[in-house]
């Protein structure tokens, strides 16, 4: 047996030292993420408790708070954290595109995580409808990014895993966490990040079950479509879905890149106002919904799975153009849980159409079609829409509505909303360097 001579040895020893640390890191960065969803699933749920309690005591005080709350929340973001308004996603799919360590740090940092949470609890405190999945991926994507340190060699495999890690974290679903990594955020498969993604996302899932314990996010609904006529609600939830879906994203893409006129430049110039009014819009759906479409939607559509009874009518329509005014308004937050709740309410709509036939079932098929619709990311949609339900008997019907309403979603947009925002910030920092 021929010597190893000694410097190559140490050599190899390095090599394998890094190795072992650069997976040590991406560990503990998964242990870290599933932390931080779980105390931002908690303080979520609190502060909309809190608002519920208010508007419970004067239904009509969400006139004055909630577009008071927006001011202040898109005031807070433009004047100390900036880069932390919207869904968070946008930023981190920027942060992997660009090179230089400032550059990404302007998007992903402790600062930009810490104020996103705090703002992101201010708009569901006042009624925001937001989700908390979205600026879960963006602390994920800050927290991992941050623990990377300044190796740029390191640092876009960590913005993918972080990413990842909170999509997995938030909703206790690992596998979408998985996929979402690798369909939306990187649109590639790479054998190496994978693997770390996947340990990243496994750290997160074990954290949050050791804290919070095993569950499904919106309960197990066992119900199935059961004859022949029960499967055309697969082709019409995915053209309604994805239809509705693709609108959403034109309309919010449209207002980020600005409205022409005289109109959309005054918007422009007054970021405050557009906070009052889109917030004095979400405070009108949310009397006319009966005080439904406020928050995430979860608890509305989690109650209706798992009784089997359908959502008010106009509780698609009214949370879609909520969560559309609280996109354009400029405050932190997601629109991950409320796609799904105008998901549901659009599916809810449609099984009235079906008479005998359960309703749960069809609320599921609104769900993944609406979601996908908006963003455009099908397998993403169906693994996340099965996990989050429990109902591994809808998995073919759920994958051919995905489908559908992904393509009918891209013949009304073009562009996937996260990576049509994401250029509007890669836009902002080329011009920043020139």
């Amino acid at each position: 047996m021929i010597p190893i001579p000694p410097a190559r040895r140490r050599r190899r020893m390095k090599v394998q030292a890094g190795r072992w640390q650069r997976r040590l890191l991406f560990l503990i960065g998964g242990i870290a993420v599933g932390a931080a969803a779980v105390l931002i699933a908690l303080l979520a749920d609190k502060a909309q408790h809190i608002f519920a309690l208010l508007i419970g005591q004067w239904r009509y005080a969400s006139l004055a708070l909630t577009p008071a709350g927006f001011v202040l929340a898109v005031f807070l973001t433009n004047r100390y954290f900036p880069n932390s308004q919207g869904s968070g996603i946008p930023q981190a799919i920027a942060a992997r595109r660009l090179t230089g360590h400032a550059a990404r740090k302007r998007l992903l940092s402790m600062r930009v995580a810490v104020g996103k949470i705090l703002l992101m609890l201010l708009g569901l405190l006042c009624g925001a409808s937001a989700g908390r999945e979205g600026p879960t991926v963006q602390v994920g994507a800050s927290i991992m990014f941050t623990a990377g340190g300044l190796s740029a060699r390191r640092q876009s495999g960590l913005v993918l895993a972080g990413a990842a890690a909170g999509v997995a974290a938030a909703f206790n679903t690992p596998l979408a966490g998985i996929v979402f990594g690798i369909e939306e955020m990187s649109r590639s498969f790479e054998s190496r990040s994978s693997r770390l993604i996947i340990g990243a996302v496994i750290a997160a899932g074990l954290t949050t079950l050791a804290l919070v314990g095993n569950y499904t996010y919106f309960g197990r609904t066992p119900m199935m479509l059961e004859n022949g006529i029960d499967w055309l609600a697969v082709p019409i939830c995915g053209v309604i879905g994805g239809v509705a879906g693709g609108l959403f994203s034109r309309f919010v893409i449209a207002m980020a890149r600005g409205i022409p006129g005289v109109i959309g430049g005054a918007l422009k110039k007054r970021p405050l106002l557009l906070a009052g009014l889109c917030g004095l819009g979400v405070a009108l759906c949310g009397i006319a919904s009966g005080d439904i479409v406020y928050g995430t939607g979860y608890e509305q559509v989690k109650t209706a799975l798992e009784n089997g009874t359908p959502l008010p009518d106009s509780f698609g329509l009214l949370k879609l153009l909520a969560t559309a005014l609280t996109a354009v308004s400029g405050i932190p937050g997601g629109i991950f849980a409320p796609s799904l709740a105008v998901g549901a309410g659009i599916g809810s709509d449609i099984a009235q159409f079906f008479h005998g036939t359960p309703v749960g079932p069809i609320i599921i098929l609104g769900m993944v079609s609406y979601f996908a619709g908006v963003v455009q990311a099908p397998i993403t949609a169906f693994v996340i829409v099965t996990e989050m339900t429990d109902n591994h008997a809808m998995v073919v019907p759920v994958m051919a509505a995905s489908v559908i309403a992904y393509a009918c979603s891209r013949a009304v947009c073009p562009e996937g909303i996260y990576h049509a925002l994401a250029r509007g910030f890669l836009r902002e920092e080329t011009s920043a360097r020139t």
